[in-house]
Order: structure tokens, then C-alpha cells, then sequence
């Protein structure tokens, strides 16, 4: 990308410009050309993006080590702008949930999840989500448009400067980071990638490529490209053991059937680098849709020679659902059912639902380009009209 591309056309330098460009979103090699586009030294893009990323400043005056001249020039043609927080709560887990506004309307939600010495921040990609999986409460909200790699790194920023600056690289509460939030991201690849890449740099936030999680629910060319530009930890949003049952609760398969796609999480696999190359598999208890035993023994099948965890998840219900949580004792006979079988498998312990944080349950403020959310509310109202009615969750 070149300066040019990165200011949407407008110029460097000491020219006139209409607008600003965000320096939040910009990886190490695009500050780089920035900065040699305004006929500076290489070396001031490291500065900055301390400054930007070390110490969360968002204004070039507090940067000391820059001189005033070019911290002038820089309030000329550049800022350092994240997302406005418009709400911030605290569950009484110590889960932490903002809901931002994004350019040009809507709101994403941002939840970061304490455990121990670990901190995880579950970060948007999309205002709302471009996939529609039957059970998920985002997803019902429709889908407005992608986000920018400066509203999703800025969604980090936001988190950090709420625990203020880090004394060392690594010595912060936010040890990991996961694309679970609202969003399909591998459907906005390339801000995706851009965040990410600032997450990994030492002069970003200097966080291990194993604590760094891709979710997504399927897009296989995504997967294999995304195994030759950046060596990130990956999960799949599976929820079905069979192609039948998949297609009904996550539609993408539909045009990714699960056998492309384990094939391309084998693919994935086999690629990265780092030792812990186990893939991550989502799944989603609904009672008696997906936790019953022939479920769990075909999902063994299916997993066979692909080095997985499988994650249950209770499903976390919201409003007009059309689904409801497993039974506890069919989640542990699940659970078993795959450790006995070769199949590492955990339980998900549900955190922040009571600020509406938890799986599933992340919605924001979505003005629906799609008309999913306006049919969805049709839906619930031929339901409600039809009591006695035994169809299956409308889709």
C-alpha cells in the first residue's frame, strides 16, 4: 500500500488535503511510506507508533521526542482517532464490555474477559455480520458494512487506554485477543489482517501469534490465504457434525461443505509454524438439535487426523431464539463421549451474560443493509400468531 492508497487520494506533504489520515490503522511498513511520502526519515514510523500504541496518545503534542515542527506538519495531515465509546459495563465476573460507535453510524461491541493472569479481548470485524447462523443474536441484527483496520485495531487501543499505559512490552492485562466479536472476518480480510499485524508488532502490542485467534465460520480460500500471510492461531465456528444439520445452522456451508473445509483446516494445520498448531472448533450446544449421541460420534469421525480442541459452548439464549440451552447432563455426556474417544474437548464457562457479553450475544447498532433483522422480526410475529406451531427455528 502506498501513501497515496493510504490517504484515499489526498496528498502529504504540505499540500491542501480534505482529509485527515488515521494513523491508528496503519501497519509498520504503511507508517514507514507515510513517512517517506512527507520527505521524512523511516525511523520517525517507529516513534509514532510507540506513541501511538506503547502510550495510547491521541495527540501528536504529547509525543516529546518528535520535534515541533513535525509534530505541527503531523496535526496538518494526520490524526490518531479510535472509536468513541458510548457505554462501558462491568459484570459481576469482571467481565468488561464497550459498545462503540463506528463512522457513519452504528455501534460494534468490544468484551474483554479476565481469567487469572490471562486477559482475552473479543474484537469486531463487521457492523453486525455478514453470515447468518441461526442461533446467533449478532447475526439476527443483519449486516450493515466492514470495518476499517483503524476501528478494529482501535478497539485494542480503546481497551488499553481504559487500563492505562503498560510500564513493558507484555506487561499489560489484554494477553490475548480473539476475532469473535461481531463480524465474519474473514469476509473483511484485509483490515483484519492489517490489525492483526499491528497486534503482533513489537511496536504495536507485541502479542504471540498463539495468542492471537482467527474465528470464523468457514470461508475456506480465506483459510489457505490466510496460511501464507500471517502465522495466527485458528478457530472454526463448526456447531454440526453432519453437512445436513450445518447447512440449517451456519448457511456458509451451504457453499462450503464440511468436507472442503476440514481439508482446509488440515491444510492450515499442516502450515503454521509455531508449535501449539491445534485448531479450535466451536461448537454450540443447542438442546436437541446438535448434543445428541450420534452427533458426538460422527463428530469424532469427522475431526479424525486434524489436530483439533473442540469447545463446547452452552448456547447463551437471547429473545425469540427459537433454541434453547443443552441439557447439563448431555453437555458432560458430550464432553466424554469425545475425551474418551482421542478428542480433546473443554467446556466453555459462560462469562458476562448478565451485561449481555457472552457468546452469541453481542449486537451493537446495526442499520441492516440485508432486511434480515426486519424479516427475522416478521418471523417472531407468525410465530407468536401460530402457538401451536411445531416449525423448526426460522432461519
Amino acid at each position: 500500500m502506498t501513501a497515496h492508497e493510504v490517504d484515499r487520494g489526498s496528498q502529504v506533504g504540505d499540500a491542501v488535503q480534505t482529509e485527515k489520515v488515521n494513523l491508528l490503522g496503519l501497519t509498520r511498513p504503511q507508517m514507514e511510506e507515510f513517512f517517506l511520502a512527507m520527505g521524512e526519515k523511516k525511523f520517525r514510523a517507529q516513534q509514532v507508533l510507540k506513541w501511538i500504541h506503547h502510550h495510547q496518545a491521541d495527540d501528536f503534542e504529547q509525543m516529546t521526542d518528535v520535534g515541533k515542527a513535525l509534530r505541527e506538519k503531523l496535526a496538518r495531515v494526520a490524526e490518531i482517532r479510535g472509536p468513541k465509546v458510548l457505554h462501558e459495563g462491568i459484570s459481576r465476573d469482571g467481565t468488561r464490555k464497550w459498545v462503540f460507535e463506528a463512522d457513519n453510524g452504528g455501534a460494534v461491541e468490544t468484551v474483554f474477559i479476565p481469567d487469572g493472569r490471562r486477559g482475552t479481548l473479543c474484537v469486531s470485524s463487521q457492523v453486525g455480520c455478514a453470515v447468518d447462523c441461526s442461533f446467533c443474536s449478532t447475526g439476527k441484527q443483519g449486516f450493515q458494512r466492514d470495518m476499517t483496520s483503524a476501528e478494529i485495531i482501535g478497539q485494542v487501543w480503546q481497551a488499553s487506554r481504559a487500563f492505562g499505559p503498560r510500564k513493558n512490552l507484555g506487561e499489560h492485562p489484554i494477553t490475548n485477543v480473539v476475532m469473535m466479536g461481531m463480524g465474519e472476518p474473514m469476509l473483511n480480510y484485509e483490515p483484519v489482517l492489517s490489525a492483526m499485524r499491528i497486534m503482533r508488532d513489537d511496536l504495536g502490542y507485541g502479542i504471540s501469534k498463539r495468542r492471537i485467534t482467527l474465528s470464523t465460520s468457514g470461508v475456506v480460500p480465506k483459510i489457505d490465504q490466510l496460511s501464507r500471510d500471517l502465522d495466527v492461531s485458528l478457530a472454526v465456528s463448526l456447531h454440526a457434525p453432519n453437512d445436513e444439520l450445518r447447512n440449517q445452522l451456519v448457511p456458509l456451508n451451504r457453499k462450503y461443505p464440511l468436507a472442503d473445509l476440514m481439508a482446509a483446516c488440515k491444510r492450515y494445520s499442516d502450515a503454521i509454524t509455531h508449535r501449539h498448531n491445534t485448531i479450535t472448533m466451536e461448537y454450540v450446544m443447542l438442546r436437541d438439535v446438535n448434543d445428541k449421541p450420534e452427533h458426538a460420534r460422527q463428530l469424532v469421525k469427522l475431526l479424525k487426523g486434524i489436530p483439533v480442541k473442540v469447545n463446547l459452548i452452552p448456547f447463551n439464549p437471547f429473545p425469540h431464539a427459537g433454541y434453547e440451552r443443552s441439557r447439563k447432563a448431555d453437555i458432560l455426556a458430550f464432553h466424554k463421549f469425545l475425551n474418551d474417544n482421542g478428542v480433546l474437548t473443554t467446556v466453555r464457562t459462560t462469562r458476562g451474560d448478565d451485561i449481555d457479553a457472552a457468546c452469541g450475544q453481542l449486537v451493537g447498532e446495526v442499520k441492516d443493509r440485508t432486511r434480515r433483522s426486519e424479516r427475522w422480526q416478521a418471523s417472531i410475529f407468525h410465530r407468536a400468531e401460530q402457538p401451536d406451531s411445531n416449525a423448526a427455528p426460522a432461519q
